[in-house]
């Protein structure tokens, strides 16, 4: 393989060790994070502030070194508060090898903090870079921050010809990341959250996962050793929006939301009550991918998609509200043996409440609350199916 140069990702990359300090005073001279940090203690003068963040700042070197020593905490934090605890089985893996998870995709931020955070309790010895979409970047502030956090930046609503130079790059970027850095990497299988949370993988994802490396498209997957991670979450604190936005779509088809729109997901996607929490990892594709090299090369990612999507729904695990929202939404009691009417009546609660948050002029109630049920249904249906494929 070629040796690449780390600067040919600039414009991408996550901080590298020597360039935290300079994006720590880039983070404290924003007038919009200024502002932020001023919300969270509004009793300390802005030196103060940025004289303590300083001074907490010391020794951190890498963005392993912020990850460990600030977000580690938010995260545990967060998951304290507004969780009913967490768990990550990850049998299937070593953490002797390096490698790139492909996931189901449910909260904007936290799907890769907590695996980040995961990771580090099971004794990993370093967390993941992550894929973030640069229409997230809305304050130059956060493209700081997240690039300290090991973060490079999918460029979205580009051209033909410039989408496909910045996926080439991208890809070339994840190679070197796993062959040359050591990194793992936590990537989506699809653009954006499956708002009815019926998780597949896109081909395109896997082909652009191709464009980097050498040799066969089987030699060039074969290495980012490609793992499947299931992530389950017991309620979706943003569920609501998502069914708010089905609406606002079927409405009016030219709807497109706005970046206060993505502001507020990720701010209720944090604070929002999850319930349990449970990732767990599949089996790594390179023990079966050699299977495919004779394959045409539509096929093979064809056939890497549709394993990783049954991986993917054999890995979730399903809480009561999933049971109840599959058994009403097709008038059966299938599954009535997986819940009582306790269970039955905190979830009709919960949905109700969820509900009553939408603010819409119009509300269709049923229209929501059949996509509120379906989004907790779609596990039941794909896991169901993937056991008898």
């Amino acid at each position: 393989m070629k040796t690449m140069d780390i600067h040919e990702f600039d414009e991408i990359r996550p901080y590298e060790k020597g360039e935290m300090k300079e994006a720590l005073n880039q983070l404290l001279g924003d007038r919009h994070f200024n502002k932020m940090m001023q919300g969270l203690a509004p009793w300390l003068p802005k030196g103060v502030r940025n004289g303590l963040f300083r001074m907490m700042f010391i020794g951190v070197k890498t963005p392993l070194d912020f990850q460990l020593r600030f977000m580690k905490h938010i995260v545990r934090r967060v998951l304290k508060k507004y969780a009913r605890g967490y768990t990550f089985n990850h049998d299937t893996i070593s953490n002797r090898d390096n490698q790139l998870f492909i996931s189901n995709h449910r909260d904007i931020v936290l799907d890769s903090a907590i695996l980040d955070l995961m990771l580090h309790e099971a004794g990993f010895p370093t967390t993941c870079e992550i894929a973030i979409g640069d229409n997230l970047l809305i304050y130059p502030w956060i493209k700081t921050l997240v690039r300290m956090n090991k973060a490079f930046t999918v460029r979205r609503s580009l051209k033909a010809k410039e989408m496909m130079e910045s996926s080439i790059l991208m890809s070339r970027y994840m190679h070197y990341a796993i062959t040359e850095k050591k990194e793992n990497i936590w990537i989506a299988q699809r653009e954006g959250r499956a708002k009815d949370s019926s998780d597949h993988t896109q081909d395109s994802v896997l082909k652009m996962l191709a464009y980097g490396g050498e040799g066969t498209i089987v030699e060039r997957l074969k290495e980012l050793n490609i793992v499947p991670l299931t992530i389950s979450y017991e309620y979706d604190p943003c569920d609501y929006l998502k069914a708010q936005e089905f609406q606002q779509k079927r409405d009016d088809p030219s709807w497109k939301k706005s970046k206060q729109d993505d502001l507020d997901n990720m701010k209720i996607g944090i604070f929002g009550f999850k319930g349990h929490v449970h990732y767990r990892t599949g089996t790594p594709v390179n023990q079966w991918i050699d299977e495919l090299k004779d394959m045409p090369k539509t096929e093979i990612f064809k056939e890497i998609a549709q394993r990783l999507d049954k991986a993917i729904h054999s890995g979730y695990m399903l809480y009561p509200g999933n049971f109840i929202a599959y058994d009403e939404l097709h008038g059966s009691n299938c599954f009535q043996n997986r819940y009582s009417q306790h269970d039955k009546k905190v979830f009709e609660e919960y949905i109700n409440g969820q509900i009553a948050k939408i603010k819409l002029p119009n509300p269709d109630i049923p229209f929501l609350r059949e996509r509120i049920l379906t989004m907790y249904a779609n596990p039941v249906a794909n896991k169901k199916q993937a056991k008898k494929s």
